[in-house]
């Protein structure tokens, strides 16, 4: 039975919380969206005057980057913002052409390879992205194959779905990560800023899945 165009996005969401639940082929996603966490603090200090000092990935989906210079309020309010904009960019990406997705794949395989060159310090974090660059050359390799787009369409939701739950850890009574950084710089409660972090990634998930609505169109 074929399935109606209107529930092909919902299909692939459902698709990736499965996967998201799968014990260890779950854990290659985590890491992709904490480097594109990482890699968004790293990135905005560099936009905003600042550098990057190293990037480490960790085996349980946590990450560090460690920046100098550059405003404190935009690194630290990019790093979940960041990886909600790279998830809905490979989503977006993936929706308009192979060709499209393809280039894309080709720019990601050389931020990573710049992290590994420029950022990266410990064993652990090498291991740890070159399985990610791996995982984005197996993609290439496969591009000719029609089913690239729905690959890519479904990482991008990953990416979404762990860049929606994330920011929700924050609330531990801690105050420690991004959400206490900005708290401490603005004064505005770490719980509105997760609270931001998660109604974005939310609204990108209900953006998208009009997106992909008007590509089937």
């Amino acid at each position: 039975m074929l399935i109606k165009p209107k529930y092909h996005f919902w299909l692939m969401f459902l698709t990736a919380l499965i996967i998201l639940q799968l014990p260890f082929i779950s854990i290659p996603f985590k890491w992709l969206e904490s480097y594109f966490h990482e890699i968004s603090h790293g990135l905005t200090a560099i936009l905003t005057g600042g550098s990057i000092v190293k990037i480490q990935l960790f085996p349980n989906g946590a990450g560090l980057c460690t920046t100098r210079g550059g405003s404190a309020f935009f690194i630290s309010l990019m790093g979940y913002g960041g990886a909600i904009l790279w998830g809905s960019l490979i989503f977006y990406l993936a929706s308009t052409h192979r060709k499209v997705a393809l280039v894309f794949s080709v720019l990601l395989l050389g931020l990573l390879a710049s992290s590994i060159l420029f950022w990266v310090r410990d064993l652990l974090t090498l291991f740890i992205v070159l399985i990610l660059l791996a995982l984005v050359l197996a993609k290439i390799k496969y591009s000719a194959h029609n089913y690239l787009q729905k690959i890519l369409q479904v990482t991008g939701l990953l990416v979404l779905i762990n860049s929606l739950m994330s920011p929700l850890y924050l609330l531990d009574g801690q105050a420690r990560g991004d959400g206490a950084a900005l708290a401490d710089l603005t004064f505005i409660p770490e719980v509105i800023w997760v609270a931001i972090w998660f109604s974005v990634a939310l609204f990108a998930i209900y953006r998208l899945s009009k997106v992909s609505l008007r590509a089937k169109g």
